[in-house]
């Protein structure tokens, strides 16, 4: 996997060591970054991405160090440095070097790596739900995007391939859907679409946010709000949202097996023109 790396001012192939393990990152897990996608010549929202990495570090009392214009020019003369055919992902990251608990703002330190990820095949995966839970915000710094939660997703994952799936639905503190262990659900019922409500338990996601607008804007009912795990089983389709593979049909639930549906088909067809535009 090709991948190369922006750090103190110039770029590095491979994995550079950043760490040492008295860095407040490695021991206290300061970390934050974002994610974002280079595909067919396009990097939809790239903006967006870079400019959530600030608010990320503004949870984390770290420093935002590079403003997302800036960030954004560095992504593209990464990709410059590969071929134009190969589809990337994106990932600036912020971290605190010292500090005693809390991190230190003034230690903040930030890298940008590109590599080599090709986009997940669209013919559908499939789910389980999850014994693990998102945590509530005031349990954990949820409104981020930070390295920390995402052991608790790797439980989930974990949990769900070793039953044979592909993917877990994880539900909030209170018993309701919150998203996937990578990314956001969606189901299809009668002819309109429903997403969880962004209620602080997990990311407001990027993707999520613009496949609502595309389909609002097609005329494709939209409503976000509390679901409930029966609901999905129910559902008359379902789909996941998010960066790394932008919109996928979700396959089968369970023992429960589905086709791709008209309103997920519509919101990858929808989101491709945009993102071509």
């Amino acid at each position: 996997m090709k991948s190369i790396t922006f750090l103190d001012g110039k770029w590095l192939e491979g994995n550079p060591p950043i760490l040492g393990p008295l860095t407040h990152a490695t021991w206290m897990a300061s970390v934050v970054f974002d994610g974002a996608r280079y595909f067919e010549g396009v990097t939809p929202d790239l903006d967006l991405h870079c400019q959530r990495l600030g608010e990320s570090a503004k949870e984390f009392g770290l420093a935002s160090l590079v403003p997302p214009g800036e960030m954004m020019e560095l992504a593209l003369d990464g990709i410059r440095q590969f071929p134009k055919d190969m589809a990337l992902y994106l990932r600036p990251m912020l971290w605190a070097e010292s500090g005693f608990v809390r991190a230190d703002p003034e230690s903040t330190r930030f890298c940008f790596t590109l590599f080599e990820a090709p986009l997940p095949p669209a013919d559908g995966f499939s789910v389980t739900l999850s014994q693990f839970v998102r945590p509530l915000p005031s349990m954990a710094p949820t409104m981020a995007k930070a390295s920390c939660l995402y052991p608790n997703s790797g439980r989930a994952l974990g949990e769900a391939q070793d039953k044979g799936f592909d993917n877990a639905v994880v539900l909030d503190g209170l018993g309701n859907v919150a998203e996937l262990a990578t990314a956001n659900i969606w189901i299809g019922k009668d002819g309109a679409a429903h997403t969880p409500a962004a209620n602080g338990t997990f990311l407001n996601g990027i993707t999520r946010r613009r496949v609502a607008k595309l389909l609002k804007d097609a005329g494709i009912p939209v409503y976000e709000r509390r679901i409930t795990w029966a609901e999905v089983l129910e559902a008359d389709e379902a789909f996941s949202s998010g960066n790394y593979g932008k919109v996928i049909p979700i396959t089968k639930i369970e023992n429960r097996d589905l086709q791709p549906g008209p309103i997920g088909q519509k919101a990858r067809e929808l989101y491709w023109d945009w993102a071509h535009r």
